[in-house]
């Protein structure tokens, strides 16, 4: 019978951000007994749509022993403090020395530390030291710091297809099954991979739509073809200041590694020579807002992408809000916002209630000269919840979400959702469990940059984005970088193609 460790650990990290991730984040405590392992880390992720359930299903009817040490994952913020990463890189690499014969890993790619700037390379260095050989296959996000760390000690890397990150099931199922068909001796990977002085801007990311919808369609053909056995593009996630920070591709060929080869400088070519339509033109923030006035019929989604914690953002500058008052907006759904105290008040205070408190605001954002701005308003509470919920739209699908005790103020002109747990609005869940129906309303203000549209987009007359102050913007002018790769463009226009690679 083999044994195969299976784990995940994600995290998004924002060096940028004031808010250090620590143990509390990846679980239910500040403690190690709050992290999900075991057979209730099999029972909670089986059946849901996320690269742990892909895993699970690959290695389903098996005849193998199963090892869960670890399923964490925590909301984009600041760097992993070190002892939370230990912790938790220690339970993965003390099962991989009780004895294995393949481990099975569902990592970010953009995880950094006090310490480390790769968390994952550095994960796959020390599994790789307990044992030279055994057999890994690592499933990543889209948003990946590529370093040599972590594709020279892996065995089969695949990475998510879409942004909306709809196929985090598929993308395990990708790699787990090429490693399953090396350990039967089907097959022999070898992997090829290079990182190019390219950041991209995440409003230019997705594969839904040009520039880079050709480069990952040729990626998906290579694969279906079987002229390689996996083909992935990474956006890279350019909120991280390291020097692994870039556009990347990982190619995974069977043998032959001339065949990877080319098929990773083909991928990188085009996107280099597609370079300036990665980069984003901004429009200033009252201008966006303006756009939605003129707008005849709602819903609206007006989506405010430089406080979103989907990349680390604190979630809770209300500067956009304030703005769609000043312009007379209303009709307004707003939020979720984070603000543990604001909405320990209003859950308190009950359905019913007339409060007046200060919302927002709390958190100083130093790295990009911003002080928290709290929003005074009054109104009345017209529903609360646990904040518990199950996710029914396509990204994540069956996992169970918690924003922790939740309420919704009715100021007039706006219904305000306050929470305690940060969340990216992925799906309309959330305004379920408060008892919103977002199609009755003309403008849905939401903290989000892309993966919101998996289902905001079906029921949305007109989509705007809003550059709105926060750590995740993107105007490279406001960013001071001072540990990535230089030159890098577009911040250097006469950057030389300079790949990094094997």
């Amino acid at each position: 019978m083999q044994r195969f460790v299976l784990a995940g650990l994600s995290h998004e990290t924002n060096t940028f951000s004031p808010q250090p991730t620590t143990l509390g984040r990846f679980g239910r405590s500040e403690d190690e007994s709050g992290l999900l392992h075991g057979p209730e880390a099999i029972a909670r992720m089986a059946g849901t749509r996320t690269p742990v359930g892909g895993f699970l299903d690959i290695l389903d009817g098996h005849d193998a022993e199963l090892v869960v040490p670890l399923v964490a994952s925590a909301v984009p913020s600041g760097r992993v403090t070190d002892e939370s990463y230990e912790t938790m890189a220690g339970r993965i690499t003390d099962a991989v020395a009780a004895g294995a014969d393949a481990v099975f890993l569902s990592l970010h790619g953009a995880m950094v530390t006090d310490s480390h700037d790769d968390a994952e390379g550095e994960l796959l260095r020390r599994i790789r030291a307990i044992d030279p050989d055994i057999p890994i296959a690592v499933a990543l996000d889209f948003h990946l710091g590529m370093s040599p760390e972590l594709c020279g000690n892996a065995t089969v890397v695949t990475g998510f297809r879409t942004y909306p990150h709809i196929d985090t099931y598929e993308t395990a199922q990708r790699a787990g099954g090429t490693l399953l068909r090396a350990l039967a001796g089907e097959v022999e990977p070898v992997i090829s991979w290079g990182v190019l002085p390219l950041m991209t801007n995440m409003l230019n990311q997705t594969p839904l739509r040009q520039p880079m919808k050709d480069i990952m369609d040729r990626a998906i053909a290579a694969e279906a073809s079987g002229e390689v056995l996996t083909a992935s593009v990474f956006g890279g996630f350019p909120l991280s200041d390291i020097p692994h920070t870039g556009l990347s591709v990982i190619v995974v060929s069977d043998g032959d590694k001339s065949a990877g080869d080319a098929l990773r400088d083909e991928l990188l070519d085009l996107a280099w020579e597609r370079r300036a339509d990665f980069i984003h033109d901004f429009e200033p923030m009252t201008a966006s807002i303006g756009r939605a006035t003129s707008v005849p019929v709602g819903p609206v989604v007006l989506h405010d992408h430089g406080d979103n914690c989907g990349a680390g953002g604190v979630t809770d500058v209300m500067a956009v809000l304030a703005e769609c008052l000043e312009q007379g907006l209303d009709d307004i759904v707003a939020g979720p916002y984070c603000d543990p105290e604001a909405a320990a008040i209003l859950t308190d205070a009950g359905v019913g209630a007339t409060v007046t408190l200060e919302v927002g605001g709390k958190v100083d954002m130093p790295a990009r000269g911003l002080t928290g701005q709290p929003m005074s308003m009054t109104g009345t509470v017209t529903a609360v919840s646990d904040g518990r919920y199950k996710v029914t739209g396509p990204m994540m699908t069956g996992m169970a979400m918690n924003l922790g005790p939740t309420a919704a103020l009715d100021i007039g002109p706006a219904l305000v959702i306050v929470c305690t747990r940060p969340i990216e609005p992925f799906d309309v869940d959330f305004y379920d469990a408060l008892g919103i129906d977002p199609t009755e309303h003309r403008i849905l203000l939401i903290k989000s940059r892309q993966h919101f549209r998996a289902v905001f987009e079906p029921i949305a007359q007109e989509i705007i984005g809003v550059a709105g102050p926060g750590v995740c913007s993107e105007d490279y002018s406001l960013v001071e970088f001072e540990h990535i790769r230089r030159p890098m463009y577009p911040m250097d226009l006469d950057t030389p193609k300079t790949v990094i690679g094997n």
